[in-house]
This record gives C-alpha cells, structure tokens and sequence, in this order.
C-alpha cells in the first residue's frame, strides 16, 4: 500500500464506524438527580441551573443515578403534554437519599435525564419511601427507551 491508500482507507473505515454509531444511535436516559449546592464550592465539581428566575448551582456528581434505580411506573403529567415516572430505588440508595434530604431541606434537587434538567422540586422533607419522583417532562418515545433498560413496578423483566 502506498502511503496516500493506507490513509484513505483509514478515513474510510473511521467515517464509515462514525455514520454507523451516529445512525444507530439510541437515547441514553442516563438518569440523575442532583441536590443544590453553593456557588462557592469547587466549580469543575457544580453545574449551574435556572430555577424559578434565580440561578443556583448543582452538584455533578448525583445524589442518585440510573444504576440506582430498581423499577419505574410512568404517568401522564398534570401539563398534558408530557409524563412523570415513579421509581423504586435500591436499598443503598434509598437509604443515601434519605439521609441528604434531610440534611438539605430547603434546597432544590433535580433530575437530568436524556441530556437535559427535565424537572426539580424544593426539598422540604425527608424522602424516606424509597421512591423518587419526575413529576414532568420526559416523552412517551424516553419512557419507551427507559422501558427498556428498567422493568415497571411489579413487572420482573423490563419491557424493551
């Protein structure tokens, strides 16, 4: 092979991989939730946030990740044009919410989930049920896609 073949090839091979994993692409939920923090702390470690017409800041590191997350039950949201989910979480998880919530009341946590923030609520109790809420935001196309990654609530096998 001369020198200009090896690098087309390598450029065809690369653009070629490219198209193919960007035409395949599934939607990563990826989902999050974030508790509020101070815009002082470190800043590689926050992300800020828009809530209610005042900037706050979040950490990047989340409260409670998908690989926390046991089961879900989605439900129409009160906006008509999009759904909430329920889920379960595991043990640990459950136990490490409850303790930040109630050491953080008064803050806000959110929950990003498919890239962006899709909702958040001001914390004012302690979430001790093992269960946390997205009241609003994601699509029937993200439910589906979370569908099959997480069974539903009493469900043993997820449905993708």
């Amino acid at each position: 092979m001369k020198f200009g073949t090896k690098w087309m090839v390598l450029l065809a091979v690369f653009f070629t991989a490219t198209f193919a994993l960007a035409g395949g692409e599934k939607k990563n939920a990826n989902i999050s939730f974030h508790i509020e923090t101070e815009a002082t702390d470190n800043p590689k470690m926050i992300f800020p946030y828009e809530v209610m017409g005042r900037q706050r800041f979040f950490r990047r590191i989340p409260e409670v990740s998908s690989k926390d997350l046991v089961a879900f039950t989605p439900f129409p949201a009160e906006d008509q044009a999009s759904y909430g989910v329920i889920f379960q979480l595991k043990n640990s998880a459950a136990r490490r919410l409850a303790a930040v919530t109630s050491i953080s009341q008064g803050k806000w946590f959110v929950c990003q989930a498919f890239g962006r923030i899709v909702d958040g609520v001001l914390v004012d109790e302690p979430i001790n049920d093992g269960a946390v809420v997205i009241w609003k935001g994601l699509t029937l196309e993200e439910i589906r896609e979370i569908d099959k990654t997480i069974p539903r609530i009493g469900e043993k096998k997820k449905r993708g």
